[in-house]
């Protein structure tokens, strides 16, 4: 995962219309109202009628792409379009407008092309400069929608945003509660050398660390990527008790760097973010490690409660038809449109823009999500609708489970401290 404090928000947003003419070309949006592979089966209900069109964030352009969400993206489509009967039997259409996290203009550009396009909301699939578009959406009344806002500024603030997972510090604030419980009492993290890693290590995990009793060290690898052998023995000296990648640019960062730190023989805890594919890889030289999550994901299938079981397979069985890039950002967007789409439905709007959507997600109240967490939205303080995160131990080959049973919650008091995480 990636979490940044983009200061420059409000400089590009003045400069937004000018940005989106330069960037107009290597932003370029797709309307997506379907799939050309499909796994519904023959009990589906297919939406017909005037599509509901919805913009996506997606991160498929510059060094910092997640493909996962493309292939989340449609394989939710084809779910709620093919299987579900769309919202309210009306079909979603995604303007899937490509960004660069690198470079925030990227994201100006899309908010301007979502406005032009008439999206009635917009989908944040885990961009870290998504606090770059907030000025433009919010005055064009089009709600931002995700499951964690890897910017802290935009998850700074409730307005005009809902997100269903946990913020950011919550995933810190558990992690680090479970690693006092277990009894673990040092921590070293990896972390690319960037102004907003420096920022959430120095300014967050340090005083949490403190406040726990836990000897938390940072080390930073360039932006571009690690040396992996380097970093692992970074991280090995001194052999904490547990280290590794607090955020992740991609899975194959957490897969080379276990494997780096198998390598130089460190025998603590490997944790590795939100990753999943090391543990296919790996096998049984994955056991032992830990990720976290904030729902449910298919390596712990057999550890999964009955009321999200079914719909982790429905995931796992759409996502697998488009044989693409699986893992977090596949699951994590799928979710995202597939809990978007119940909660509008349930809603019975009558008239879909963006405030009677905003207004909708909002009042959402002990709704159980799609593969996560129950959700109650709408706190002032707080654009997230739960602080409930998972943290998962890998048991066996390709397989884990959750550390404690099931969510962990975070200390209320810890996550106050941070604006918007409460």
């Amino acid at each position: 995962m990636r979490w940044s404090n983009t200061r420059r928000a409000g400089r590009l947003a003045a400069v937004a219309v000018a940005a989106a003419c330069i960037f107009s070309v290597v932003s370029c949006s797709s309307d997506d109202g379907g799939s050309d592979g499909s796994a519904a089966d023959s009990s589906g209900t297919k939406a017909s009628g005037e599509p509901i069109k919805i913009g996506l964030f997606n991160p498929s352009k510059g060094p910092g792409i997640q493909p996962g969400v493309t292939t989340g993206k449609q394989a939710a489509i084809d779910y709620i379009n093919n299987q579900i009967g769309g919202i309210n039997g009306r079909p979603i259409e995604i303007v899937d407008c490509g960004i660069d996290q690198t470079a925030p203009e990227s994201t100006v550009s899309c908010a301007n092309q979502f406005v032009e396009a008439g999206v009635v909301a917009a989908i944040d699939a885990f961009n870290s400069e998504s606090a770059a578009a907030v000025p433009i959406l919010t005055a064009a009344k089009i709600p931002l929608v995700g499951e964690i806002p890897y910017s802290t500024i935009t998850g700074a603030s409730a307005d005009n945003r809902v997100y269903f997972g946990p913020p950011p510090a919550a995933f810190l604030v558990g992690f680090m509660q479970q690693l006092k419980a277990d009894g673990k009492d040092s921590l070293t993290l990896a972390n690319a050398d960037l102004p907003q890693a420096h920022q959430v290590f120095d300014g967050l995990m340090k005083p949490l660390g403190a406040a726990l009793g836990i000897d938390v060290k940072g080390v930073y690898y360039p932006p571009a990527g690690p040396n992996f052998t380097q970093l692992a023995s970074q991280l090995a000296e001194g052999n904490p008790s547990a280290a590794g990648l607090m955020t992740s640019p991609n899975d194959n960062t957490c897969t080379k760097l276990a494997q780096s730190l198998r390598s130089v023989n460190y025998e603590g805890t490997i944790f590795l973010a939100a990753c999943t594919e090391f543990i296919d890889t790996l096998g049984s030289q994955a056991v032992g490690a830990q990720t976290y999550s904030p729902f449910w994901q298919t390596p712990a299938l057999d550890s999964t409660p009955a009321e999200v079981k079914d719909n982790l397979e429905t995931a796992q069985k759409f996502i697998d038809e488009q044989d693409g890039t699986k893992g977090f950002y596949a699951y994590g967007t799928f979710s995202i449109l597939a809990d978007f789409t119940r909660i509008l439905t349930d809603a019975q709007l009558t008239d879909y823009t963006g405030p009677s959507i905003l207004g909708a997600l909002k009042a959402v109240k002990d709704y159980q999500s799609f593969i996560g967490p129950k959700l109650n939205c709408g706190k002032p303080t707080t654009p997230n609708c739960t602080t409930e995160m998972l943290l998962f131990n890998v048991v066996d080959d390709k397989k884990t489970e959750p550390a404690t049973g099931g969510f962990i919650t975070p200390n209320p008091a810890a996550l106050q401290r941070i604006p918007g995480a409460y």
